[in-house]
């Protein structure tokens, strides 16, 4: 009886194997608690044939009749339990090849300081095929705590590869964190442009960050030009050594400044009582040595010619020593037309 019941059976499991095509084998998907979803396809199994273009896996191949509902982990199969008898490199692809089975996503986190930064799976596993090298020694495999710059540089997370041997450094910022090109509004002049690409290309992101400009944009207060002149922000290099300074020529940094024509100024009753010309003067001035310390950028308030010849306005250079006094020549300035 037993006999003919194995005969049965064997005959069974053969005719399963042979008529596979015309069975309804459904995908099996696994929900792994920290891996994603795992599908497993009866079909693509059973598709694949062997050297006389027979079928090279039977249902009888991993299907013993004996039911179990154990969980095994990666760790049993790597040492040849459930998919890893035959997932070892030999009769198929290794079970350390995770993302074979498990579908890894591209990882987007959003840096407070520098905005999205992403992280590509498929990139790194191009050069680095077993998840194992970061999985789970470096990263757990769900959620894990923010780390750092300050512990990257230390070697945690990625700064373990990322340490200026195994791979780029993580001081290389620009290579992970995008570097935007920013645009400050700063009226009545033009807007001033810095450009992170230009910078770069000469300085480390830590020569600036964070010990003159911090990362987070939002957290930085405005610096007048007063303060850079004394060394903050943009003219802590800017100091006419290191670069050049920014009591320099303004359309360096101010994209599209130019210089306001010849002024002309009217009295209430619209005759014309003055000129001052922008082009003769920054000839032999810098825009610094007038603005702000006499004049604010804009529209100021009138002065009087009594408060010029007490050394106001024009009156702080034109004092007969630095040049003509206010008191000589009124045609100078006061023209005709």
């Amino acid at each position: 009886m037993k006999r003919a019941l194995t005969i049965a059976l064997a005959g069974l499991v053969g005719l399963m194997t042979s008529q596979a095509g015309a069975i309804d084998l459904k995908d099996i998907s696994y929900d792994t608690k920290e891996a994603g979803k795992v599908v497993f396809s009866h079909s693509r199994h059973l598709a694949k044939k062997g050297q006389r273009g027979t079928p090279a896996f039977s249902c009888a191949t991993c299907h013993t009749g004996n039911k179990t509902k154990r969980r095994y982990t990666m760790e049993d199969m790597y040492k040849g339990e459930s998919c890893g008898a035959c997932h070892n490199g030999k009769q198929a692809f290794d079970a350390h090849e995770c993302s074979k089975c498990h579908q890894v996503k591209e990882v987007v986190y959003q840096v407070k300081e520098t905005g999205p930064t992403p992280f590509s799976h498929t990139k790194h596993l191009a050069k680095v095929k077993d998840c194992a090298a970061c999985h789970t020694r470096l990263y757990k495999t769900g959620k894990n705590p923010a780390v750092s710059m300050a512990e990257m540089e230390k070697g945690k997370s990625c700064g373990f590869c990322h340490n200026g041997k195994a791979a780029f450094g993580v001081d290389k910022c620009s290579r992970c964190h995008k570097s935007p090109e920013l645009t400050y509004s700063t009226p009545p002049v033009p807007k001033a442009v810095f450009s992170h690409a230009f910078h770069t290309q000469a300085y480390s992101c830590r020569d600036c960050h964070t010990n003159i400009v911090k990362p987070d944009m939002k957290g930085n207060k405005r610096i007048s030009m007063a303060a850079m002149e004394k060394g903050q922000s943009c003219g802590a290099c800017h100091n006419g050594k290191t670069a050049f300074s920014v009591k320099g020529d303004c359309a360096k940094c101010h994209t599209g400044f130019k210089l306001p024509a010849n002024m002309t100024f009217k009295n209430s009753k619209g005759t014309i009582i003055g000129h001052f010309s922008h082009g003769f003067h920054t000839a032999a001035y810098q825009c610094s040595d007038c603005h702000t310390r006499l004049y604010p950028y804009g529209n100021g308030k009138r002065i009087t010619m009594k408060e010029m010849e007490k050394g106001a306005s024009c009156g702080a250079c034109h004092d007969g020593r630095s040049a003509f006094s206010v008191k000589g020549d009124c045609l100078k300035c006061h023209k005709s037309s």
